[in-house]
C-alpha cells in the first residue's frame, strides 16, 4: 500500500474569502476566526493583504500576535512597498510567510500589467528575493497560472525557486480549469522545471465552474502538496475551494488519494457556523459536508438502511465532521461549569470575562425558553465576539401597531462615542410594520439612511420560543454591509441585525479593493 501523504492545509478565509461581498470583518472577528482555524489544525493561515489599507494591516498584525503553532501569511504584489508592509505587519509572528505574486498569463501581461515575459520573470525574481531578506518562508504564485503557456508558467516557476520561493502556488484565477487540466499543469511542473523539488507546490482554485475542490483534488493525486481554501468555500464571485470538502474527500478516499490533512475534522462544523455568523454568509442547506441537510435521510428504503447499517448510505459520520448526536444540552438550571464545557466542546474559546457575560445572557435566554440547544449557545457567543467591538447597541423599544394603522415605535438606544456611552431616544409614527417602523427609527437615532437590500428571517433552534434570526444587507454609499441580530422577540431581532450592519458601516470597510489575484 502506498505511503500516506500529509497534505498542507492553507486557508485564506480572512484574505480571499472576505472578499466576498458584503462579508467584511473587523479586527476582534478576524482574530476570533483565526484562533478558531488554528484550533482547526490548519497549517496556513493567510490573515489579509497588510498593504491593502490600515484596517487590513491592523488586522494582519494582530491575528499574528495572537497565533502560535501556526504559520501566519500576508499577501504582498511584487513590488517593493507591498513586501515591505507585508513584513512590518508579520514580523511578530511566531511563524511569518510572504506571499508574493504577478501575473504571468498572456491576457493579464498584454492589457493589465503591460510587460513582457521577460520583465514578468525580473519582477518576480526581484520580489521573491525581497521577501526572502526578511523571512525564511516565502510563497511565490503566478496570477492566472491555468491560462498561462505552459513554457512560459515553468520558467517563471523555476526562476521564483531559483530566488528563494519555498512553495510555489497555481491560481486558476478566474476558475477556468478542469480536472483534467489542471492535473495536467502540476504534473507538467513536476516533470519539466528542474528545481521543482526544491519548493512545495500548492494550487488556488476559484470555484466559478463548479470545479474548485475537483481541480484541488486532481493538483494532489498529480503530486501538489498544499491546497489553498477557504471556510464554506466563501470568496469573491463563485468563491474558492471549499476547506470542509477538499479535507473529508482526502480523508474519506484515502484508498484513492493515499493523502491525509493534519485538519481536526470534529471541529468542521463549530468553525462552519462562526465564519457564517460572523460574515452574514449562510450555508445552504444541502451543502457537502457542512449543510444542515449533509447527513438528512428522508426517504424510506435508506431510513430503512440507516437504520440496519448506518453505512449503507453514510460515507463519513455526523460525529467525524463536528455534528453532535443530540443538540439539546442545557436548561435554566445548568451552571457556568457546564456552559463553559459546552462551549469548549462547540470548538469556542472564552476568556473568563467574555464567559460571565455569556453566562449571564443564558439565564435571561433560559427564562424565556424552556430548552436550550446548541445553536442557541452558539448563538449568544457569537454576539459577544461582537460586543466589544459595537458602537450602536440596542437598548429596549415600545411598538404600538395595529391592522391598518401606521405603526409607532419609541426606540432607545446606547452610542458608545469619544465622550463615553450615551443613551438616546426617539418615537417614530412611520413605515408599512413594526420592522419597517424600527429600521426608519434607527436610521434617524444613528444618521446614516441606508438601503435594506436583503433582509430574511430563521429559526434558530426549534420550538414555538426559539429565537430568531435575523439577516440583512444593507447598501451604503455603493458599499453593502451584512448585519446579524438573535432574539426570542423578532422585531427586537431585527433591530440588533440592522444595528450589526450599521456598526460595520461606521467601523469602515477593513480592505480598499486594490487590485489583487483572487
Amino acid at each position: 500500500m502506498a505511503d500516506t501523504r500529509t497534505i498542507r492545509v492553507f486557508d485564506t478565509t480572512l484574505r480571499d474569502g472576505e472578499q466576498s461581498p458584503g462579508a467584511s470583518m473587523n479586527l476582534a472577528e478576524k482574530v476570533e476566526i483565526a484562533q478558531a482555524l488554528a484550533d482547526l489544525g490548519v497549517d496556513i493561515i493567510e490573515a489579509g493583504f497588510p498593504i491593502a489599507s490600515p484596517g487590513d494591516f491592523e488586522a494582519v498584525r494582530a491575528v499574528a500576535g495572537a497565533i502560535r503553532g501556526t504559520t501566519v501569511c500576508g499577501l504582498a504584489r511584487c513590488n517593493d512597498a507591498d513586501i515591505d508592509r507585508a513584513w512590518e505587519s508579520l514580523k511578530c509572528a511566531e511563524h511569518p510567510r510572504i506571499h508574493v505574486f504577478l501575473a504571468t498569463s498572456a491576457i493579464h501581461r498584454e492589457f493589465k500589467l503591460k510587460m513582457d515575459m521577460d520583465e514578468i520573470v525580473a519582477r518576480a525574481v526581484a520580489g521573491v528575493r525581497r521577501a526572502a531578506g526578511y523571512c525564511d518562508d516565502v510563497e511565490f504564485s503566478p496570477e492566472d497560472a491555468a491560462r498561462t503557456e505552459p513554457d512560459f508558467l515553468c520558467r517563471v516557476v523555476e526562476a521564483a525557486i531559483a530566488a528563494g520561493a519555498t512553495t510555489v502556488n497555481i491560481p486558476d484565477t478566474v476558475g477556468y480549469a478542469t480536472p483534467t487540466h489542471m492535473g495536467g499543469v502540476i504534473r507538467n511542473l513536476r516533470e519539466r522545471v528542474p528545481n521543482i523539488d526544491k519548493a512545495i507546490i500548492s494550487v488556488h482554485c476559484h470555484n466559478d465552474l463548479g470545479l474548485a475542490v475537483a481541480n484541488s483534488l486532481a493538483a494532489v493525486e498529480n503530486g501538489a502538496g498544499q491546497v489553498e481554501c477557504t471556510i464554506n468555500g466563501i470568496g469573491e464571485r463563485a468563491g474558492n475551494c471549499s476547506l470542509e470538502e477538499v479535507v473529508m474527500a482526502l480523508r474519506t478516499r484515502g484508498d484513492f488519494y493515499h493523502a491525509d490533512t493534519k485538519v481536526v475534522s470534529q471541529r468542521l462544523v463549530p468553525v462552519s457556523r462562526l465564519v457564517s455568523n460572523v460574515t452574514g454568509l449562510q450555508v445552504q442547506r444541502n451543502k457537502a459536508i457542512v449543510g444542515r441537510n449533509a447527513f438528512a435521510h428522508e426517504a424510506g428504503i435508506h431510513q430503512d438502511g440507516m437504520l440496519k447499517e448506518p453505512r449503507t448510505y453514510e460515507i463519513m459520520r455526523p460525529a467525524d465532521v463536528g455534528f453532535t448526536s443530540t443538540d439539546l444540552v442545557l436548561g435554566k438550571h445548568s451552571g457556568r461549569v457546564a456552559l463553559a464545557d459546552r462551549a469548549r466542546t462547540m470548538g469556542y474559546r472564552l476568556t473568563a470575562e467574555q464567559l460571565q457575560d455569556v453566562f449571564e445572557n443564558f439565564k435571561k435566554l433560559a427564562d424565556k425558553k424552556k430548552e436550550i440547544y446548541d445553536s442557541d449557545i452558539a448563538s449568544l457567543i457569537e454576539q459577544q465576539i461582537l460586543v466589544e467591538t459595537e458602537a450602536w447597541s440596542f437598548v429596549s423599544y415600545e411598538m404600538a401597531t395595529h391592522t391598518g394603522q401606521t405603526p409607532r415605535v419609541t426606540l432607545k438606544l446606547q452610542h458608545d462615542g469619544a465622550a463615553g456611552p450615551k443613551e438616546v431616544t426617539t418615537t417614530v409614527q412611520a413605515g408599512d410594520g413594526p420592522v419597517d417602523a424600527m429600521f426608519l427609527a434607527i436610521e434617524e437615532l444613528t444618521g446614516y439612511q441606508v438601503q435594506c437590500r436583503s433582509f430574511g428571517v430563521q429559526s434558530v433552534s426549534v420550538g414555538k420560543d426559539a429565537q430568531g434570526e435575523v439577516l440583512v444587507e444593507l447598501e451604503h454609499q455603493g458599499r453593502r454591509y451584512k448585519g446579524r441580530g438573535v432574539s426570542t422577540d423578532s422585531v427586537e431581532a431585527s433591530a440588533r441585525a440592522f444595528l450589526n450592519a450599521i456598526n460595520r458601516i461606521e467601523t469602515g470597510p477593513q480592505q480598499d479593493k486594490i487590485d489583487v489575484y483572487k
